[in-house]
């Protein structure tokens, strides 16, 4: 960003836009870490509680303030309604659990309409995990990167197709200004948080705040927990049947030509059929079902890096390293190292 704001001397109205679809995690967890931000580590440290660093409010995306359950049938009580709200500095919207099929289309005029408000009268507005469907919903993100949980992409590509997503990315500025903040799945709520403490208090108080949770924050990013795998499709035969035979047959030798020579095609209609279906070059489709394969393995802890990668289908460890690295922003041995941890505790 080209600008550093100096930190502030006042607190910050902070108001945070829950849905009925909101996760309490998210919804609480904010609440509590921004009421906790400037608070708690004086008490933990000194005896003596500091001075709060946000003025916060739970504003309902409905058009009155009424009680509501969010996800997991949780009590939600909120402050006071869209229609109510003004004079924020900073809106964050929650994030909303929708199936990866349904955009939240017209579901949430007074939430669209009230976000865009904030944003032309100067507030700060930021999203977490799914959240960022609403702001393409009011038009924030027209032509602007932004950042969501990995399972959404397909969704922004076909009904939000002005919005650049950014699949890598954990906390994704929409531009220099830094007014739009877009975070990536349910967890990154953890890293907003602490980036918008730094920006408006400074790094200090971030810092401390990070000390008082024991936070850290997704600096690999999100490509790593990302799952890829494609989803068969319905509306071509031909192409589903080289899905499926490609699952079960990754590791073949020039497994492209064996789609083909199955298909009955050429070579060159072929491809632009199977990425009329899916959405890839054919080449690309296998490689993305090699790293998967590859990732699982890894996961398990029992096979070196040579290993997997003859495992699914490459010869070469350095030319798949390479590959595994692009597509998963982690190299194969760090993938191990990071996720293998969690299937030596179950062991």
């Amino acid at each position: 960003m080209t600008a550093t704001p100096q930190p502030q001397n006042r607190s910050l109205r902070l108001d945070l836009l829950a849905f009925p679809e909101t996760s309490p995690l998210v919804l609480f967890g904010l609440r509590e870490v921004f009421g906790a931000a400037g608070v708690v580590f004086p008490e933990i440290t000194s005896g003596q509680p500091g001075a709060p660093l946000f003025d916060i409010r739970v504003v309902a995306s409905a058009a009155a303030a009424e009680p509501f359950r969010c996800y997991g049938d949780v009590l939600v009580e909120p402050d006071l309604a869209v229609a109510e709200a003004e004079g924020a500095d900073i809106v964050v919207a929650c994030d909303m659990y929708r199936p990866i099929d349904s955009p939240p289309h017209g579901v949430f005029p007074e939430a669209a309409a009230w976000l865009r408000e904030m944003h032309a009268q100067g507030a700060q507005v930021c999203s977490v995990c799914s959240g960022a469907l609403m702001l393409a919903e009011a038009g924030l993100l027209d032509g602007r990167e932004a950042a969501s949980h990995w399972a959404y992409a397909p969704m922004f590509r076909e009904h939000y197709p002005r919005v650049r997503l950014r699949k890598d990315l954990v906390l994704c500025p929409a531009d220099d200004t830094g007014r739009i903040i877009t975070a990536a799945a349910v967890t990154a709520w953890q890293d907003l948080a602490l980036f918008l403490i730094a920006r408006h208090f400074g790094p200090e108080q971030a810092i401390r705040t990070a000390k008082c949770y024991l936070f850290s924050q997704h600096s690999e990013g999100q490509l790593p927990y990302a799952v890829t795998a494609p989803q068969l499709q319905d509306d071509d035969a031909l192409i589903r049947d080289s899905q499926v035979w490609i699952a079960a047959n990754y590791a073949e030798v020039n497994p492209v030509s064996r789609m083909i020579s199955r298909s009955g095609l050429s070579g060159r209609g072929f491809a632009r059929r199977f990425r009329a279906a899916t959405g890839m070059a054919p080449i690309a489709y296998v490689q993305t079902v090699r790293v998967e394969e590859a990732k699982q393995l890894l996961e398990t802890g029992r096979l070196g890096v040579e290993e997997v990668a003859n495992a699914v289908g490459y010869e070469d460890t350095a030319s798949f390293g390479r590959l595994f690295r692009r597509m998963t922003g982690l190299s194969p041995a760090a993938y191990g190292r990071k996720f293998a941890a969690l299937a030596r505790v179950h062991a």
